[in-house]
């Protein structure tokens, strides 16, 4: 929409819609935007990000996006990959960068979901019941990284969940921040259609998804 600006932080490869900036932090990203190397990585690399996708990271702040600047943003499993501090000042600076009345959604795994699975198979006796939540929830490793290759490939990958939110503790958090108007949201459900542009309906499933207002 011309005059405004729509943002999306953590995007990803394959996110990248029209009218919206896409942003990613990824190390791989850096490395494939690099003169020449970065021609060469693409071809060996499993993972080749859309060329609108610019290198930024909503913690040190986003090259091109002033405060008050944003009429929406948008993040996408993203926050459930940041420390709890570092998930803070994400919510801060979002807030920053929105203008008022600017809208902030953000979807990701929801713990509670998690918690309860795991609860009700416990209660079944499921004697794997830790594993299962441990691998949904993204949050245990099964082996110790070892050799170079594993190294390598954990420090250019953002797999692993460093922090795990609900519906109410991450309410809370935007409320702290300064949001006002904060709910519970579903796919498709946003009264700006500019936010159909880039939701992804099965990224809310199991998902906390929120909605709020500067």
């Amino acid at each position: 929409m011309e005059g405004k600006l729509y943002v999306q932080y953590g995007s990803g490869p394959f996110s990248a819609p029209a009218g919206w900036k896409n942003f990613d932090a990824s190390p791989t990203l850096r490395l494939q935007q690099l003169p020449l190397i970065g021609s060469l990585l693409k071809k060996r690399m499993h993972v080749t990000f859309h060329p609108d996708v610019q290198q930024g990271d909503i913690l040190s702040g986003l090259p091109g996006v002033g405060e008050n600047s944003c009429d929406g943003v948008y993040c996408s499993h993203v926050l459930e990959h940041l420390s709890y501090e570092d998930c803070l000042t994400a919510i801060r600076n979002t807030y920053t960068i929105l203008k008022p009345g600017g809208r902030f959604r953000c979807v990701l795994p929801d713990l509670e979901t998690a918690a309860r699975k795991y609860l009700d198979n416990l209660h079944g006796e499921d004697r794997e019941a830790n594993v299962k939540f441990m691998e949904e929830t993204l949050l245990g490793r099964q082996q110790r990284q070892r050799g170079i290759r594993q190294l390598v490939q954990s420090a250019f990958g953002n797999r692993e969940h460093l922090y795990m939110w609900d519906h109410i503790s991450l309410a809370h958090q935007l409320q702290k921040a300064g949001f006002r108007q904060v709910r519970r949201c579903s796919f498709n459900d946003a009264a700006d259609k500019m936010f159909r542009l880039v939701e992804e309906e099965t990224r809310f499933n199991n998902a906390v998804a929120l909605e709020a207002t500067k």
